[in-house]
């Protein structure tokens, strides 16, 4: 039947439109081949055009549809279409997608479209894909796009052709060979997988650029192998006492020898370590001194006898002139890796002094041996730092002490750990010495859980425990048990198989005669801020924070992996440099080498902060950073402690033709402080002349120590005029500093302002709506700087850790005690990048 329109006659030479063509090549693409059921007349089977209809879902195993016999032969070659077939459908619907339309096989380039990918097609002939890369719009050249060779499959894992069996690189040297420039940390792996890194002093070290971690640093394991060490061995205790006394800090020695038993060995000592014969110039770093016990004579090895000099040579024979053979005693002096070249030097120069003294003392007829050694324990010690109020159980539970030979004092010690509630009840200081298991027999750990009753405190057993150089005794300082110690006997593989020999499947493995028993030191650890004896109990609880204490745990070369995956397996957080340097901040305590000017680990650390710090300003276009220019800031990269000092003018600052340039006398700044630092201000200040006061109580401290006055080239006005101090800086209202702030100073009207201003509502009010907030200071009433400032978490509010030189400091708390109103003194403090300035109150920190 004909129909009605012109469109609707159906005849076979009607053409289609270019979507039905499509949709019929695109069936026709996915379309499998099938091969008809019935007979074929030819050689070979002919394909059909439509898809198998599916069967039945229920096969009926009929008599009559079973055949009588399978030729193996059709079946195969059925077989083999399938295959054929599916492949070919596969390769057609692909080229579907990919082939270039009908409108490129123009041979006019101007008719021809233009593409900006590159093309991928299938060649029928040859098998193969072939990419074409198409020419972009306007190219000229269209014509002369080239074609590109056959797409090659690479190897899946490398870039580099497989080498030979012969050939092959081993891990261990390929490892090494990353570690040129760098010294990697027995637990680096670790850390990079999961971390950012960074070089940092000759180590690959865990540093993350931001503080996301900052609220989690109450329990934290941090490893210390970058920690440096050096040992020094001594057969005469005396010689090696006196070595020790002549680089040290003339004020906290003091303290060693005449309060704390330190030289027993029972405690460390931390102090600070000059050049020698310098203090209280040429500061170097914080140091910590660890004694081998006294009563240490197992692990001690003997050293040479000697001859003293007699004073009447007659009546002694020279056999009742000699010395019985001492054990050599050591002692391990732990050293930031920054500063070990100069440490190493300053040890050296007092060893070569004392031994010098010595030999004088005994005279020229004396044979008496007297020896020093200083040993780089360099990669042969590992240390962690477990800190927070669980670090005691955490250790109890990853540590299986040998008991063998028993010793009561450690005993009871290690009964009464797991029931520490804080490290704050242990004696500060103490070590305690001993030998464990291998940690990967009882792995995975679990921590020790506190049983307290309510009439034994869970902190009274181990608060009897006392130091004792016995407790300490650690085979740990024999450095051919170490030695021994550096691979362990048995890999994880063979711990393994151990364990699949177990009845019970989960049982920790039992530590048999052929197993590592490794000797280890542990070492309380506290951070807090000393009590200051000079200031009211009122005034100091302002400026007060929180301490922080915990473990330091240290372990031989080689067993880092297995003690830090037990230490950190029950969920203590790992920390690196950042949260090391929070953790400090939170208890009130500068950090080396950001908090400690003048000293050279200082200005390195300040130039390469300098250097990030202005190529990421570079980068930025000028509308999205600051311009320290308007905003009056002197010196936005690192502060010029010099032009503070008034060693130096300030730079770029222009002089009148008329004036006089003034006369800078070159001094050399240096770093006031200690435990004694408010006696020595308060001796300073009771005399008419500060800088006198100040020259006399220094060399009161150089006599204590028998060091000689100094010499009169330090003059009493340049050591007054180059002396910095360290102070702590709390901000009255709102805001929180940050670091290389500015510190100003404020006049008496200022003061008078600020004062009236420190009331709860004036105080809440905006910042930038307060006049004496928004009033620019001039660059001359600039007195310091803020070297570590932030929120303080345990604080609940921001302080800051700075330096000032120490005649403003007394300029300041003069103008305190003349206002009257309250008893610190008072200074404005400018965040570089910022136009507000804050009012903040400041004392002295040791």
């Amino acid at each position: 039947m004909t129909g009605k329109r012109k469109n609707d006659e159906s005849t076979p030479s009607q053409e289609l439109s270019g979507r039905e063509k499509k949709k019929q090549k695109t069936a026709a693409a996915r379309t499998i081949a099938v091969q008809p059921s019935g007979p074929s007349t030819s050689a070979t089977p002919q394909p059909q055009t439509a898809n198998a209809v599916a069967g039945p879902s229920r096969v009926r195993f009929e008599e009559k549809q079973l055949p009588g016999s399978l030729d193996v032969e059709r079946f195969a070659e059925a077989r083999a279409f399938e295959i054929n077939a599916m492949h070919t459908a596969m390769q057609t619907a692909r080229v579907l997608h990919t082939e270039l339309g009908k409108s490129f096989h123009g041979t006019c380039d101007e008719e021809r479209p233009v593409m900006t990918s590159v093309a991928c097609l299938y060649d029928y002939e040859t098998k193969l894909e072939r990419r074409y890369v198409m020419p972009r719009i306007g190219d000229p050249l269209s014509f002369m796009a080239p074609q590109m060779d056959p797409a090659k499959k690479k190897a899946l894992g490398r870039s580099h052709p497989q080498r030979g069996k012969s050939k092959t690189i081993k891990r261990t040297k390929q490892l090494l060979h990353r570690q040129k420039d760098k010294v990697w940390l027995e637990t680096h792996i670790w850390h990079a997988k999961r971390m950012k890194m960074e070089n940092m002093w000759g180590y690959r070290l865990y540093n993350p650029q931001r503080s996301p971690s900052d609220r989690r640093i109450a329990r934290p394991c941090m490893d210390l192998f970058f920690t440096m060490r050096l040992t020094l061995a001594s057969s005469n205790y005396a010689d090696l006492r006196r070595y020790y006394d002549l680089p040290s800090d003339a004020a906290a020695i003091l303290k060693v020898q005449i309060r704390v038993p330190f030289m027993t060995g029972s405690r460390t000592c931390d102090t600070h370590i000059y050049k020698s014969g310098a203090y209280p110039f040429d500061l170097i770093a914080p140091v910590t001194v660890i004694w081998q016990s006294q009563d240490d004579t197992m692990w001690a090895k003997l050293g040479p006898s000697s001859l003293h000099r007699a004073t009447k040579q007659n009546k002694h024979r020279e056999d009742d002139l000699k010395v019985k053979a001492t054990p050599t005693r050591r002692v391990w002096v732990r050293v930031h890796p920054s500063v070990y070249e100069h440490v190493y030097e300053a040890l050296q120069t007092s060893a070569s002094y004392a031994l010098e003294a010595a030999k004088r003392a005994n005279g020229p007829d004396a044979k008496v041996h007297l020896v020093v050694d200083i040993t780089d324990l360099r990669e042969r010690l590992n240390i962690f730092e477990i800190m927070g109020p669980k670090s005691s159980q955490v250790i109890k539970g990853a540590l299986k002490p040998v008991f063998n030979p028993p010793r009561e004092d450690f005993t009871k010690f290690w009964q009464a750990l797991g029931n520490l509630q804080t490290t704050a009840s242990v004696p500060r200081d103490m070590v305690i010495g001993f030998t464990v298991n291998d940690p990967r027999l009882t792995f995975p750990p679990k921590n020790a859980h506190i049983q307290s009753n309510g009439s034994h405190p869970a902190s009274s057993p181990v608060a009897n425990v006392f130091p004792k150089s016995i407790l300490a005794l650690s085979e740990i300082w024999d450095e051919d048990v170490r030695e021994q110690l550096r691979k362990p006997k048995f890999k994880k593989k063979d711990l393994d198989q151990r364990r699949s020999e177990n009845v019970v499947p989960g049982t920790p493995l039992q530590a048999k005669q052929t197993d590592d028993r490794i000797p280890v030191m542990l070492i309380q650890r506290s951070l807090e801020t000393p009590p200051n004896s000079s200031e009211s109990s009122t005034s100091s609880n302002d400026f007060a924070s929180p301490s922080l204490h915990g473990w330091t745990l240290i372990v031989p070369s080689g067993w880092s992996m297995p003690f830090f995956s037990s230490l950190t397996y029950t969920g203590t957080r790992v920390g690196g440099q950042r949260e090391r340097q929070t953790q400090s901040f939170e208890a009130g305590l500068a950090y080396f080498p950001r908090d400690f000017p003048c000293t050279k680990s200082y200005n390195t650390y300040a130039e390469q902060k300098a250097v990030e710090d202005r190529s990421r300003w570079d980068r930025k276009p000028p509308a999205k950073r600051p311009n320290y220019e308007v905003l009056g800031t002197r010196s936005p990269w690192q502060p010029d402690w010099s032009v503070v000092l008034g060693c130096q003018p300030v730079q770029g600052e222009d002089l009148v033709e008329t004036q006089r340039a003034e006369q800078y006398v070159v001094v050399q700044p240096w770093l006031l402080r200690g435990r004694d630092i408010h006696k020595v201000l308060e001796g300073a200040a009771t005399m008419f002349n500060n800088a006198a006061g100040l020259h006399d109580q220094i060399n009161q401290l150089r006599k204590k120590r028998k060091l000689d006055p100094l010499d009169a080239v330090h003059r009493p006005q340049d050591l007054w005029k180059g002396a910095l101090v360290r102070v702590k800086l709390r901000l009255v209202g709102r805001g929180s500093p940050d670091d290389l702030a500015v510190i100003y100073r404020v006049d008496d009207e200022e003061h008078d302002e600020w004062t009236a201003m420190f009331k709860e509502e004036a105080m809440q009010l905006d910042e930038e709506q307060n006049e004496l907030a928004t009033r620019k200071a001039p660059t001359a009433d600039i007195i310091g700087y803020i070297t570590t400032g932030n929120f303080s978490l345990a604080l609940g509010e921001a302080y800051a850790i700075g330096a000032i030189p120490l005649s403003h400091f007394f300029a300041l708390r003069e103008q305190a005690t003349r206002m009257g109103k309250y008893p610190h003194p008072l200074v404005k403090v400018r965040d570089r990048h910022g136009t507000v300035y804050r009012a903040a109150h400041l004392q002295v920190l040791e």
